[in-house]
C-alpha cells in the first residue's frame, strides 16, 4: 500500500510563494506586495486563503501590514525572523536545559572570536565597567543575585553584539534568554558560582583587550562548560526549580 504526501493547505502555497518571490528577487526587504485580487490570482489560491498566509507571515516578521496602505515585506532582520526560535526553546522540557547551555556554548565561542577583531575601544571600556560593577555586587552582603546575573547577561550580549554578526546575536538571544532561570539557579546553590565567573569574564575581556580570537574562544568555551557541566550534573534540581 502506497501513501500518499500530503497536499499542501492553500495557506502553505501563500507563504511557500511569497518566501519563493522575496528569494528570487522579485521581492525585497521594504517591497510593498501587489494588491490582493493580483496576488491571489498569481500564486493561484482564494483571497481568504491569501489573508490567512499573509497573517502567518506576519506573525513571523516576514510581512508588515500597514492600515490604510497595503502589505510590506520587512526589513527581514535576523533579530526578527529568528525570534521564533524562542517560542520554540520554550518548549524544551526543563530537564534539557543543559542540552540549550552546549548549544549555547558553541555559538558564543564563536561570537567572542568574532569579537576579538571587531571590538570597539568604547565597547571594551564598557564591558570593562559591567565588570566593575558585578565586582561591587559581590562585594556587598546579602549578594544580590539578580543583579549579578542582570550584568552577567549584558557582558554576553555586547561581546555578541561586537562580533557583529546579527545572525549569531540573535540565535544567542534566543538560547542565553531561556537558559537564565537555570543559570540564576547555580549562581544561588553553587558555592563561589559567582566569584568564579567574575574571574572568567574578566579572563575574556584580557582576551578581548588583546585581540586574540583563539584565547577568547578558550575562555568562553571554559566559561561555558562549568556552567553546562553543573547544569548536567545537577539536572533534576535544576529541572524542579523551573
Amino acid at each position: 500500500m502506497t501513501t500518499r504526501e500530503p497536499r499542501a493547505s492553500q495557506s502553505d502555497i501563500v507563504v511557500e510563494g511569497i518566501k519563493r518571490m522575496i528569494i528570487n528577487g522579485a521581492l525585497s526587504a521594504g517591497s510593498r506586495l501587489p494588491v490582493e485580487k493580483d496576488l491571489a490570482a498569481q500564486l493561484g489560491v482564494s483571497r481568504s486563503s491569501l489573508r490567512e498566509g499573509v497573517r502567518a507571515l506576519v506573525i513571523t516578521g516576514v510581512l508588515e501590514t500597514r492600515q490604510g496602505d497595503g502589505t510590506y515585506v520587512t526589513a527581514l532582520d535576523p533579530g526578527i525572523l529568528l525570534s521564533p526560535i524562542g517560542f520554540l526553546v520554550d518548549l524544551h522540557r526543563p530537564e534539557n536545559v543543559a542540552d540549550l547551555q552546549s548549544v549555547r556554548r558553541v555559538l558564543e565561542t564563536e561570537a567572542v572570536g568574532r569579537a576579538a577583531l571587531r571590538i570597539t575601544d568604547e565597547e571594551l571600556d564598557r564591558a570593562e565597567q559591567i565588570l566593575t560593577s558585578m565586582e561591587l555586587l559581590l562585594q556587598t552582603e546579602p549578594i544580590d543575585h539578580e543583579a549579578i546575573m542582570n550584568a552577567d547577561i549584558t557582558f554576553h550580549r555586547l561581546i555578541a553584539a561586537a562580533s557583529h554578526n546579527t545572525t549569531l546575536e540573535a540565535l544567542i538571544e534566543a538560547l542565553a534568554s531561556r537558559t537564565v532561570r537555570a543559570r540564576l539557579w547555580r549562581a544561588i546553590n553553587a558555592d563561589g558560582a559567582e566569584f568564579d565567573t567574575h574571574k572568567e569574564h574578566q579572563a575574556i575581556l584580557q582576551a578581548l583587550r588583546t585581540r586574540d580570537p583563539d584565547a577568547a574562544r578558550l575562555r568562553m568555551g571554559v566559561h561555558l562548560l562549568a556552567v553546562e557541566q553543573y547544569l548536567s550534573a545537577n539536572q533534576e534540581s535544576v529541572a524542579l526549580a523551573q
